[in-house]
């Protein structure tokens, strides 16, 4: 597989286009701050972690072809945070790399930022390493697991966060077959995780979102793990939409139900779930695919791209550090202060 993030300095980044996956690999060359916040709007580029690459890149790039000042810089970060405002990693990101910058020279700023955000992908290829093998120890019973949307490689620009575990996993011999939901309407999980997991020789199996309830109701699921968007401090968990009605079916049916993510998922600005900004997308995406409609011509559509599974559903959250198990909010504290945050 082409890379999925490559940085180019100091004139571009590259990026696979996911919008074309699963039939064509396009790499996308992105030379300023407009196009990459249209690459992330489409979804050209997406997955919290990879969209947190993007922002500190985006902010190279701005300091490269739009100038290093402190007003392009900052208007560069609004830009780049305020195309998706659920992911907290994009204007994580993009916000400390903005940091960086100012309290350098300008003239030391473009380098600065260049070398920024190859350290952020080096960290993230090990975090990832890190988040599977700690949620593959969870795996202690050979069976079947259940996932939703994309996190893999195409999510992160590492071995990813859930599918990292999964994929971990299968190679110990823990995970007997993958259940990959389709993820409507832009069929993350039918295009890109289905993809991702064919291609590591993970025995997957697709179904239509609307049968997970039967699919773990039947007993052939023994855990759930699912990536995620923005963690509050007492462990609610934003993820794409549909992930809340996976973990209130998973605990129905008494299966475990994980999130993977690094920490810097976590928001230590959000205590609760309810304080999380849930991204609206375009009513035209649901009812049709691209240019092929099944709806009427008119018809309303309610499109949240996310929604927030309540901390209660959770059965552990694993990270780069290790996991995290209830009561989240004193674990969540804890593991923000041996990382050194407060």
């Amino acid at each position: 597989m082409v890379a999925v993030f490559r940085l180019a300095p100091p004139e571009a980044i590259e990026i696979l286009d996911q919008t074309l996956l699963p039939f064509e690999e396009q790499v996308i060359r992105i030379a300023d701050v407009a196009a990459l916040c249209e690459a992330i709007g489409a979804l050209r580029i997406r997955g919290a972690p990879l969209l947190g690459l993007a922002g500190a890149a985006g902010l190279a790039l701005a300091a490269s072809q739009n100038g290093p000042t402190d007003k392009d810089l900052s208007h560069a970060a609004r830009v780049i945070t305020a195309t998706r405002p659920t992911a907290v990693d994009l204007g994580l990101r993009a916000g400390d790399a903005l940091e960086l910058a100012l309290a350098l020279p300008v003239d030391e700023r473009a380098g600065a930022l260049w070398a920024y955000a190859a350290r952020l992908h080096g960290d993230r290829i090990r975090e990832d390493a890190a988040i599977s093998a700690f949620g593959a120890d969870l795996l202690v019973e050979r069976g079947s697991v259940l996932t939703h949307c994309n996190t893999g490689e195409l999510a992160t620009g590492g071995a990813g966060t859930a599918l990292g575990v999964i994929v971990a996993a299968w190679k110990r011999g823990r995970v007997e077959r993958c259940y990959v939901t389709e993820t409507r309407p832009l069929l993350q999980g039918a295009r890109l995780t289905a993809w991702e997991a064919l291609r590591a020789g993970v025995p997957a199996t697709l179904l239509p979102d609307t049968a997970a309830g039967s699919l773990l109701a039947s007993g052939a699921v023994q855990a759930v793990i699912t990536g995620a968007d923005r963690i509050a401090r007492n462990g609610d968990t934003a993820n794409k939409i549909g992930t809340y009605q996976l973990a209130a079916l998973a605990r129905r049916h008494a299966v475990p139900f994980y999130v993977a993510a690094p920490l810097s998922t976590i928001d230590p600005n959000c205590p609760e779930g309810h304080h999380i900004p849930i991204e609206m997308r375009d009513g035209r995406e649901v009812g049709g695919f691209g240019d092929h409609r099944w709806s009427p011509a008119g018809i309303e559509a309610y499109n949240p791209a996310f929604d927030v599974t309540p901390a209660e559903l959770i059965t552990a959250i694993v990270t780069e550090q290790g996991v995290i198990q209830p009561p989240f909010t004193a674990g969540i504290r804890r593991a923000q202060s041996e990382r050194g945050e407060q």
